[in-house]
């Protein structure tokens, strides 16, 4: 996997992946011109996707059938610098008329413990917890 970021202005950069889809990466309005996310926030959509995605195929393959589904996730950073998470709150919010919670608790376990990539390598550096909640539509 590569990845090309190239300044644009200010602090600003266009980055684009193996993919081929630009992202824009920037910094408030007091240091630059606020037309995109920031790096810490990319982070985590990282992992709110990756662990999303895998449970969702799970959840597919389960013949589970649901009517929406998020990632929520909150990070905590620490105070000094470098402000690196020292702990991140997943929480995922399905929503669906009887949904079989054992189910959606093994999605969950496979990502978390087996195949997301990004809850692998945060793992190793913060305190990353997850918990469910299923709403009946």
């Amino acid at each position: 996997m590569e990845i090309k970021a190239k300044l644009v202005d200010k602090l600003q950069f266009n980055a684009v992946a193996d993919s081929n889809h630009a992202i824009v990466i920037d910094a408030n309005k007091k240091l630059s011109y606020d037309q995109g996310s920031r790096p810490k926030e990319l982070l985590l959509v990282s992992l709110a996707t990756c662990t999303g995605m895998d449970v969702v195929s799970i959840l597919y393959k389960m013949h589970l059938e649901f009517d929406d589904f998020q990632v929520l996730v909150k990070g905590e950073s620490t105070e000094e610098h470098p402000k690196v998470f020292k702990k991140i709150d997943l929480e995922y919010i399905i929503k669906g008329n009887d949904i079989d919670a054992e189910k959606l608790e093994k999605a969950i376990d496979l990502s978390q413990n087996r195949y997301c990539g990004v809850s692998a390598m945060l793992k190793k550096a913060c305190e990353l917890n997850y918990d469910y909640t299923i709403n009946q539509s």
